[in-house]
Order: C-alpha cells, then sequence, then structure tokens
C-alpha cells in the first residue's frame, strides 16, 4: 500500500468516527428520551363498614400501560382500584369501571362525591361550600359491599397520559376515547385475572356517552360481556341537551320539565301546583301534545294558539310573557338560566340550577360562569388531592391534571368517519351502539339517573332519548333526584343514589 493510499484511509477513518460518534450519542439521547418506565402503583390497605358489612379491602392507586399489537405502550391509563380482600370461598366479586365526562373530566367528582369509600362535605341545599379545610369524611353508603370499584381518569385528565411516539390527540376524539377504554378494560381484566367477574360501567355526563360507545366494543369486537350499565345525567343523543342552537326544536321540548322544576324551586311558580310530582308530569304532557305542534307550525300558528301556549309556558317556566313573546316561543335553556331572577340580579346554575350566583353583568343573555361549579369545584379538587396523598399514599411529582390538559379541548375530535370520507356533521349520538350493545347481549340492562335541577343534561332527554333508538322499554330503568347534574350534591339524593345503584347490581348479578 503507498504511502498516499494510507493517508486517504486514516483520513476518511477519522472522518467517518467524527460522524457516527454524535449519531451514536443521538440515538443514546433519543432512546433514553423515549424510554418508558415501568407503571407506578401506590398500594394501601384499608377496611370499612359498607351498608353493614365489613369490607376489607385494597386501594392499588397507579398506571396501567395500553398498547399496540406489538406489545409497545401507547398510554398510561391511571386508575384508583379498590378491590375487597376478604373473600369468601369460592366468592366470584364483581368490578365496576367508574369515569366522569368532559370530554375532558377527571373521575373526581363520582369519586370524592358519591361512589368512593371516602367523600368531601358540602352544603346539600345548593350553598357555596366556603372555605377549606372541607370535611373528608367515610361513606358507608357506597356500595363496596357488592363490586369492586375502578376510578378511571382517561389520557389528559389526572395523571394518565400519551406515552412514547404516541400523542394525547391521538386518544382525544369520539371513536378513540371509546376504543382506548375498551382497550383498558380488556387489559385491566386480564392483569388482575378477573376475565369471569360480572362488569358494570358507570358513568356520569359524556362518561354515560362514552359508556354507550364502549359497550358496543366490549360485546360486540372484544366479546366481553357486562352485566349492566349505570348512566348518571344521561348524554347519548345530543340534540336534546344543546339549547344554545336556536333552530334545534328538540331542545326546546326536552328543557321544559327542568326548567318547571327549576321555576317551582326558586317560588316563580304561580298559582303554586299541588305537588311538584304533578306539576311535573304537566309540564311533560304541556312540552308533546301544545308546545311541540306550535313550534312545529311556525309561522303558520294562528295568534289564539300563540297567545295560548305562550301564556302555558310563561306558567311552567316562571318567565314573563313579554319575554316569551320577544323569544317567538323559543325559550333557550342556556338563557332561562341568567333570565328567571333577572330581576333579582342573580343567575341560577346550569349543571344545578338550584345554585344562584350574583354576575358582574346583569344585562347578559347568557351567564359567563356556572354558579353551581364554582360552588363545589374547588372543594372537590381539593379535598381529593388531600385524599389521595394522605389516605392512599400517592406522593409523586406528576402534575394531577384537574382541569385536563389544555391541549385536549382544542384537539378533540368529534368526526367518527377518516377525514378522507365524506362527512356532514351531526349532533353526536351513541344511542344507536347502545342498542346494538342490547341486541349482542339479552341480559345487558341499564340504570339512568337522573336530576330534576339539571339543565345540562335534562331528565325528559334521557326519557326522549332512550324511549326511541330502538332501546327496548322494559331494559331501562329510570331514578329521579332532588339535585342536579351531579345529584349526589344534594344528601338525601347521595344516600338513595346509592341504594338504588346497589339494587341494580345486585340484581344484575346470578343469584345475586
Amino acid at each position: 500500500m503507498n504511502k498516499m493510499l494510507r493517508v486517504l484511509i486514516v483520513k476518511w477513518a477519522c472522518l467517518l468516527l467524527v460522524v457516527t460518534i454524535p449519531l451514536a450519542y443521538a440515538e443514546s439521547e433519543e432512546q433514553e428520551r423515549t424510554a418508558i418506565p415501568e407503571p407506578v402503583r401506590f398500594v394501601t390497605e384499608h377496611s370499612g363498614q359498607f351498608n353493614g358489612s365489613r369490607i376489607d379491602y385494597q386501594s392499588i392507586a397507579g398506571e396501567t400501560f395500553i398498547r399496540d399489537l406489538v406489545g409497545v405502550p401507547k398510554a398510561t391509563i391511571f386508575t384508583f382500584a379498590y378491590l375487597k380482600t376478604n373473600l369468601k370461598d369460592g366468592e366470584v366479586r364483581p368490578v365496576t369501571f367508574v369515569w366522569n365526562g368532559g370530554p375532558g373530566s377527571s373521575s373526581t367528582w363520582l369519586h370524592m362525591g358519591s361512589y368512593g369509600p371516602k367523600r368531601v362535605v358540602v352544603p346539600s341545599d345548593g350553598e357555596h361550600a366556603g372555605l377549606p379545610p372541607y370535611p373528608i369524611v367515610e361513606a358507608p353508603e357506597t356500595i363496596l359491599d357488592v363490586t369492586d370499584l375502578v376510578f378511571i381518569d382517561p389520557v389528559g385528565t389526572g395523571y394518565s397520559r400519551a406515552l412514547g411516539e404516541y400523542e394525547g390527540k391521538d386518544f382525544w376524539g369520539l371513536n378513540e376515547d371509546a376504543n382506548s377504554m375498551a382497550l383498558f378494560i380488556q387489559t385491566w381484566i386480564d392483569e388482575q385475572n378477573r376475565w369471569n367477574s360480572p362488569k358494570f360501567l358507570l358513568g356520569e355526563s359524556f362518561g354515560t356517552t362514552r359508556a354507550a360507545a364502549v359497550a358496543q366494543i366490549l360485546e360486540g369486537e372484544l366479546s366481553i360481556s357486562l352485566n349492566g350499565i349505570l348512566f348518571i345525567s344521561q348524554a347519548l343523543d345530543y340534540q336534546g341537551s344543546t339549547p344554545y342552537v336556536r333552530d334545534n326544536i328538540i331542545s326546546f321540548i326536552t328543557y321544559v320539565p327542568t326548567m318547571a322544576a327549576t321555576a317551582l324551586y326558586h317560588g316563580k311558580v304561580e298559582p303554586v301546583p299541588e305537588s311538584q310530582e304533578v306539576f311535573l308530569r304537566q309540564a311533560r304532557e304541556f312540552a308533546v301534545n301544545e308546545y311541540l305542534p306550535a313550534l312545529f307550525k311556525g309561522n303558520t300558528i294562528s295568534a289564539d294558539e300563540f297567545r295560548t301556549v305562550r301564556d302555558r309556558l310563561s306558567y311552567f317556566t316562571g318567565l314573563s310573557a313579554d319575554y316569551i313573546d320577544k323569544a317567538n316561543l323559543r325559550i333557550q335553556g342556556n338563557r332561562f338560566a341568567k333570565e328567571l331572577l333577572r330581576d333579582e340580579g342573580l343567575a341560577i346554575g346550569r349543571s344545578d340550577s338550584r345554585y344562584i350566583q350574583d354576575q358582574i353583568d346583569d344585562l347578559a343573555a347568557e351567564s359567563d360562569r356556572d354558579p353551581a361549579g364554582d360552588g363545589i369545584g374547588a372543594a372537590y379538587k381539593i379535598a381529593l388531592l388531600s385524599y389521595i396523598r394522605n389516605d392512599l399514599a400517592v406522593d409523586w411529582d406528576r402534575q394531577y391534571l384537574n382541569p385536563a390538559d389544555p391541549d385536549l379541548s382544542r384537539n378533540w375530535r368529534w368526526r367518527t368517519v377518516p377525514d378522507d370520507t365524506s362527512w356532514e356533521p351531526t349532533y353526536v349520538n351513541t344511542a344507536h351502539k347502545l342498542a346494538s350493545a342490547l341486541r349482542i347481549n339479552p341480559s345487558l340492562k341499564i340504570f339512568v339517573a337522573s336530576g330534576y335541577f339539571d339543565l345540562v343534561t335534562p331528565f325528559f332527554d334521557a326519557e326522549y332519548t332512550l324511549n326511541r333508538h330502538d332501546i327496548p322499554a322494559d331494559r331501562v330503568k329510570y331514578k329521579y333526584y332532588q339535585g342536579g347534574h351531579m345529584m349526589y350534591v344534594h344528601e338525601p339524593a347521595r344516600v338513595r343514589l346509592l341504594e338504588e345503584s346497589r339494587q341494580f347490581i345486585s340484581a344484575q348479578i346470578p343469584d345475586g
């Protein structure tokens, strides 16, 4: 080898070394950046009296990884699981998967307000929760005597996050969310060896939207049978709970009974009816038999019929005939919340119309805040974070997202077909998915809990939605409570909700 050739070889070797060292370093840095640690779990032991029975239980506050088909983790789903440990010989323990709504809500509300083994105490009568400290007390009425409980925080809420090359927006959508939750349930029952346990879904608000979609996936694609589904503040077909769209006739009808219950509560109904039950039955009948035909007629309605319907609507809603004239009979639920007590300078809550608030702009057509959310939101968040740190030993440097990741809402995908497919936007509706699940599993039944003072998901809309969409009437059980969207804020409603949930779950367990 001549001298010139040796020099060239040395130079190329040096150049290759210069190039490969940074590449190797960059690759190592990328691997370190994308390395996924093992799931984190905080396990504690507890005991309590629930419905008169002593239950020893283990709390597992921790991560479950959902994975793609080759086993690569896609996301970590953080849950708070309460699992009975003093099992009898041969006891097959049911499990209930619990989530809230949003989309973008952690499980804080159902966890600390109703179904968890401890709860935060807030005023029962629609008053503001006041200042901390907020009492966190035992909840012996909850349903741990009949079922294990798994409170789920979807990706982008609580401690749940996307992993590796996946992003939050891969899970933020109507279909994407349902698929990830179904995959989580399959993963959890596999890891916990709970395949043959009776299984229930329990969701609130958008959590009911999710539950219907998840039920179809579990029953259809994954062949995982459910024993029952509990809907808290049903929201399957959004047409009946979308009052801010002025030409949405359906929402004008579905909101009337809730507006009537609210007007009666605030003393705006004259003459006072003989009872709330009778009054709300009359409100339903008026909405369907008089109000709906009048709106359908539009400009062809006669002057006499217009005045009759206007005056009847004024009676049921507590609003002035003059206001209803100007609204052309179209009373929007979101505006009702600002209008009912306008002469007192107050707005009422949308999620619970028992709440009131003195807002800044008394001339606005709609509220700028929800007095109910403002009344209890801080108490629930503070109580949860205190409880999981002090009782469940969750000591972690990851931020608990409540509210959700700020990117979730603006990246949420309601579209249900691929981007390259034509699609005419419509109201969100997973009722057909529920109907499908009910046909696949003829023993599956539904429990529907509604609050009379809920101006977000009105109770008459639950009846309207579930009485159509090919859902068999004998498979649905309706219950009504003297509260709002989170009816369990009202203490008597909370106790009754838990007892009636217990009865439903027990009835859906063979030999239960």
